[in-house]
């Protein structure tokens, strides 16, 4: 097993995880198996029950380097093999509190796992002053002396910088940061973040990994950075825009959303569309906003009546549900493309019993325990009175009921999926009928048919909720089917694309050598590892 740590510099946020998912595919590129772990430096015992607007008191568990050594070797892929590469993104930047204890453990660590089994990329920041505009080695220099105070030296430099590195300031770094110049890498800003793999094989870096880890490359055609190359050209020139409305609480801070909007640019690109995301705060929705600032409510719903899509993510706790529902039911009424995921669909169950089967006071037991129509509950196993530790997590299976349904022909027509989960309630099983009879279908249910996992509606162009998170397993050349369907509804493809055996124009195929026209086929040699580019392995 080869290891890869990827630390980070001078900043956050300067773009560890796309460094960490790139190199996971061109490496993978050459017909490696790799897979990816993200430490998190912010840790509770359960972080998944914090506000993205917080942060949490670190907690540190032990064992790091075992149980490192353990998760990399369980296989990822469908094949069930065990990986030979692990790309580690370490969060945070050197020199944190939080993150110390982390980089100890990785210094043991690479004598344990022996100096040929183990690699170290430094990402760093070289700003450019406008009063100068001269490319400043400085602060990258005090970050690499940082990180080799605490036992740990790169063996490659990345350097993000606005405009590609000079030869004189590559020099400098590699003089006084003790490296060759070929291990500092220039990652100058780029149009898009799917060249990013192109830029790092331009610059030798497999190469690099061959000799430093004794890797077993193949010199032979990489099929499948040519079929990147060609996503990224197509980023570069779509024309026709596609928005989408994002409703949800926390939009103040889109990082929050990073896998959702992932999903929703993978879908974008697969039907050749500029995505609009349309940030929406959804207790701008309620009425009370109204009565307070009438001019954010209105602009508020000024960009929900403008999008061509609605999509209504996960979250927890009250704030701003009154709003999501208010959206919902807009959505169902004016027959807009609309998704729903965990709570979303949760809310969207919410919206029609009140409004359809006139149940008015229909809630979750989340938000109105006393609900005489309690239509999503609490889970049996989960402690009402005990937040921490109690979702229903990880990868579960839906299988549909019927043959009738959109998401299933969207997912090639599949008996079950399997898909990821993190939730602590469920819509009320006892009630299905009452839906079911006004044509709000549970057309995918959990193996004990006792769990409500899809719906649908009917006489909408598309109107489906999912209690999984189906934005973690999204990739670029693979996206995932539910927000495929919602961009494809919502730019007025999706019945064209249902009629012709959910296929796409040859306009809008990724390569006349991929054997197939759809995204969502098997394209083997063409998805990134499991959890590079999007989700990854959380340690909490």
């Amino acid at each position: 097993m080869k290891y890869i740590l990827v630390t980070g510099g001078v900043i956050s946020g300067i773009g560890k995880g796309i460094i960490a998912s790139s190199v996971g595919t061109i490496l993978k590129s050459c017909g490696l198996r790799v897979t990816a772990i993200k430490i998190d430096p912010y840790i509770n015992i359960d972080a998944g029950t914090f506000s993205p607007y917080e942060h949490v008191v670190p907690h540190i568990t032990d064992a790091i380097q075992e149980w490192v050594m353990r998760q990399a070797r369980v296989p990822v892929d469908d094949d069930g093999v065990e990986p030979q590469i692990c790309v580690i993104e370490l969060g945070g930047t050197v020199g944190d509190i939080e993150s110390m204890p982390f980089i100890e453990a990785f210094r043991q660590f690479q004598f344990k796992v022996k100096r040929e089994n183990f690699c170290n990329i430094h990402v760093s920041l070289v700003p450019q002053p406008s009063a100068t505009g001269e490319q400043k080695t400085k602060p990258t220099q005090n970050s690499v002396r940082e990180l080799r105070g605490l036992g740990l030296s790169p063996d490659l430099i990345m350097c993000r910088c606005s405009t590609s590195l000079e030869n004189s300031v590559k020099e400098k770094i590699s003089m006084f940061c003790h490296v060759e110049p070929e291990q500092v890498i220039c990652v100058a800003d780029v149009s898009s973040i799917y060249r990013v793999p192109l830029l790092l094989e331009n610059q030798g870096v497999v190469g690099y990994f061959c000799q430093r880890l004794d890797l077993p490359i193949e010199t032979r055609p990489r099929k499948m950075l040519t079929k990147w190359k060609e996503m990224s050209d197509r980023s570069d020139r779509l024309l026709e825009q596609c928005s989408i409305a994002l409703v949800g609480k926390y939009t103040k801070f889109t990082d929050s959303y990073a896998s959702v909007i992932k999903a929703l640019e993978h879908s974008a690109l697969a039907i050749c569309h500029k995505l609009d995301i349309k940030y929406i705060d959804s207790a701008d929705l309620e009425p009370n906003t109204l009565k307070e600032e009438p001019v954010k409510y209105h602009e508020a719903w000024q960009k929900l009546c403008s999008a061509d899509g609605i999509l209504v993510p996960g979250g927890f706790g009250v704030r701003g549900t009154e709003g999501k529902i208010h959206a919902i039911n807009w959505a169902r009424k004016q027959k807009k493309p609309f998704l729903g995921v965990c709570l979303g669909m949760q809310l969207a169950v919410c919206e029609f019993a009140r409004n359809v089967l006139e149940w008015e006071d229909a809630n979750s037991t989340e938000f109105h325990p006393e609900s005489k129509h309690p239509v999503v509950i609490d889970m049996p196993e989960h402690n009402p009175g005990q937040m921490g530790g109690t979702m229903r997590l990880g990868k579960r299976r839906t299988i549909f009921k019927t043959t009738n349904s959109i998401l299933r022909r969207l997912y090639g027509d599949a008996e079950y999926v399997d898909e990821r989960h993190r939730h602590r309630f469920e819509v009320n099983p006892e009630l299905k009928d009452h839906f079911e009879g006004k044509g709000f279908h549970f057309v995918g249910q959990d193996v004990e048919g006792e769990r409500m996992e899809v719906i649908e509606l009917d006489d909408h162009p598309y109107f489906v909720g999912v209690q999984y998170h189906p934005e973690f397993t999204s990739r670029p050349i693979k996206p995932s089917p539910p927000y495929f369907g919602l961009l494809l509804a919502s730019a007025g493809k999706l019945q064209s694309y249902l009629q012709k055996g959910c296929c796409l124009s040859p306009r809008d195929t990724y390569s006349d050598q991929s054997g197939s026209s759809t995204p969502d086929s098997e394209i083997v040699e063409s998805s990134t590892s499991q959890d590079c580019v999007t989700g990854k392995q959380q340690f909490h």
